[in-house]
């Protein structure tokens, strides 16, 4: 029988979020990959955890990856953790994850803490849809694609900032989306923990002038769903009927399936397509 690879979550701040479940597994375990052992030593301590432990991080994740796998299908248990909260969200623990799956090794989670969660239950806005984009990239290009695409998205939008860079991602997030509803949390699950209820204009001016301290989640209200409707169709209607329908039937849809959905396009019915392609 081949070893189980256990996500297990550990808490963001405050240790009494370590779930019972999370510390038998880590004393079973026969083996515990963690992002830095030097950080994590102290959760070990704390619990009173002797599990010996091993790096696992972004900068030897292939190799290392390797061979937990390996011992994975030797039969051995090993639990994985991050410096703080849930591995495989926004850390190399997603690529061990592929690589256990593509081996044939077993994975399972431990559920707990998880900064994206935690922010976006406190940030008042929807909880329905959300999407959660973790840390924009660092490439000039590829952010300015990124933020693009978060204009128009119509869910609450989550992410991840360093307290460094918070008022320039501020700035840059209500440039491409306008004033709209925002929250800031810092310092989740700890003493000066804060909620920042306000608008992403006035959370820039607000922490130019106040240091923000502490890893931070943005949550962003999403563009309505009538607003992104009405631009949809404002830029088909950029477009001539004909050339609308040849989008679709150059795509290689039918003639009837393109009038449907040049109808859906611009609000119109099917009627008004073939009565103006006439």
């Amino acid at each position: 029988m081949g070893g189980i690879l256990y996500l297990c979550a550990t808490p963001i701040g405050n240790l009494e979020d370590m779930t019972f479940r999370a510390v038998r597994i880590l004393k079973e375990a026969d083996l515990i990959a963690a992002e830095d052992t030097r950080n994590s030593i102290k959760l070990l301590n704390h619990f009173e955890i002797k599990t010996p432990m091993t790096s696992y991080h972004e900068y030897n994740k292939i190799e290392k990856g390797q061979k937990l796998v390996e011992l994975l299908l030797e039969g051995r248990n090993i639990a994985l953790i991050t410096d703080a909260g849930t591995p495989g969200i926004s850390d190399p623990g997603e690529e061990l994850v592929k690589m256990c799956y593509e081996a044939g090794a077993a994975v399972t989670s431990v559920p707990g803490a998880a900064a994206c969660i935690t922010a976006l239950t406190l940030s008042g806005l929807s909880t329905r849809r959300f999407a959660f984009e973790a840390f924009l990239p660092s490439d000039k290009k590829e952010r300015r694609e990124i933020l693009e695409e978060l204009a128009g998205e119509t869910r609450t939008i989550v992410l991840y900032e360093a307290p460094h860079r918070l008022v320039r991602t501020l700035k840059e997030l209500a440039e491409a989306m306008g004033d709209r509803k925002a929250t800031v949390c810092r310092e989740l699950t700890k003493m000066h923990e804060t909620a920042f209820a306000t608008t992403l204009e006035d959370a820039c001016l607000y922490y130019e002038t106040t240091e923000p301290k502490g890893e931070c989640v943005i949550v962003v209200e999403g563009k309505s769903r009538k607003a992104a409707r009405a631009e949809a169709r404002a830029r088909w209607e950029e477009l001539s009927m004909e050339e609308h329908m040849e989008q679709y039937l150059s795509a290689g849809m039918t003639k009837k399936d393109a009038m449907k959905q040049v109808a859906r396009d611009r609000g119109i019915g099917k009627r008004e397509v073939y009565q103006a392609l006439l």
